[in-house]
């Protein structure tokens, strides 16, 4: 099919995959469209608010319009990594008394995956994630199983509770091509909740594509085009995180440990291929690429303890490279 058809198909899916969340999840537009864009990108996500934002209803809407079949995985301190990847167990053939393994897959084997405070399971858990996200397989003993396309992390993570969490390691950060921020929805859309949430109805959502559809129009985002001025301001934003670097600002080298390494250079430009397309435009722009900066970026810049001494976020550190930026 001709991209330009395809781009059109794109435009339309989306409309009709927003028309149905917004049926069972009220305000939270923003964190809608990047939850599309990873999709649409092949990324992984970490979501991260307080309990009742409704995370986990957002991911499962998503998983249901899409007709993916989805997995939600409840981290907690005791959870195995085989509780995730699954397990080999000896089974006896009642006929001929022969032994063998069976392997018994885990619930990594979905296509959309929630897991569920990810901070609560000890690294060696979290660890357990780290081949799926990155090679879309799984090896259990001396044997790799290939996981089903589409698949997709979603993680989510508490961040005002630290008592019994295990910060996710840098290694594991870099995987998720974003991390969403999900607020308190406004007085109106809290008022709208309330009233929903307890007249005794379920919103209807519908199947509107089906896992060939979304393969599909994955396949699209890298063929957009981007000009090479625009990679280079994606590659020049990233590399100003790196204190050291030539061309640093003298506030990333006073409060910045460790930068953004190069994934997040990919990251910026295929999230913002989706975003492009998402709006109807078959190239990519500069502002394509500082819509997605803060989600793409956040936490991959580590602070110092002077930056922690002083209330510096990396958001903070964020928002000043933008504005510099934006005036030279």
């Amino acid at each position: 099919m001709d991209d330009l058809v395809l781009a059109q198909k794109f435009i339309e899916a989306k409309g009709k995959v927003l028309g149905e969340i917004r049926k069972a999840i009220i305000g939270q537009d923003e964190v809608i469209e990047d939850l599309l864009v990873a999709l649409f990108s092949k990324g992984h996500c970490l979501f991260v608010g307080v309990p009742g934002l409704a995370k986990t209803l957002l991911v499962s809407s998503l998983a249901k319009v899409l007709h993916l079949n989805f997995s939600r995985i409840q981290f907690t301190p005791d959870l195995m990594p085989s509780d995730i990847t699954g397990t080999e167990i000896l089974y006896e053939d009642k006929d001929t008394g022969k032994r063998e393994f069976h392997f018994i897959k885990g619930p990594i084997f979905a296509n959309i995956i929630l897991a569920d405070e990810i901070n609560r399971t000890p690294p060696k858990t979290q660890a357990a994630l780290l081949q799926a996200m990155q090679e879309l397989q799984v090896t259990v003993g001396a044997t790799t199983h290939t996981l089903k396309q589409p698949f997709l992390v979603f993680a989510t993570q508490n961040p005002i509770e630290h008592e019994g969490t295990y910060p996710l390691p840098e290694a594991q950060l870099d995987r998720f091509m974003f991390i969403i921020n999900m607020t308190y929805p406004s007085r109106d859309q809290e008022v709208d909740i309330a009233l929903s949430t307890t007249s005794g109805s379920q919103p209807d959502l519908k199947v509107v594509m089906q896992a060939e559809d979304i393969l599909e129009l994955q396949n699209l985002v890298p063929r957009v085009p981007v000009s090479n001025h625009v990679a280079q301001f994606a590659v020049d934003l990233v590399q100003s995180t790196r204190p050291g670097n030539g061309a640093t600002p003298s506030f990333v080298n006073e409060w910045v440990n460790w930068g953004a390494g190069p994934r997040a250079s990919q990251y910026l430009i295929l999230a913002s291929k989706a975003r492009a397309l998402m709006d109807n435009r078959v190239a990519v722009s500069i502002d394509d690429i500082r819509s997605v900066a803060r989600q793409v970026l956040e936490h991959r810049i580590i602070l110092n303890f002077k930056a922690e001494a002083e209330n510096v976020k990396p958001l903070d550190i964020i928002e000043k490279l933008l504005t510099s930026a934006k005036a030279g």
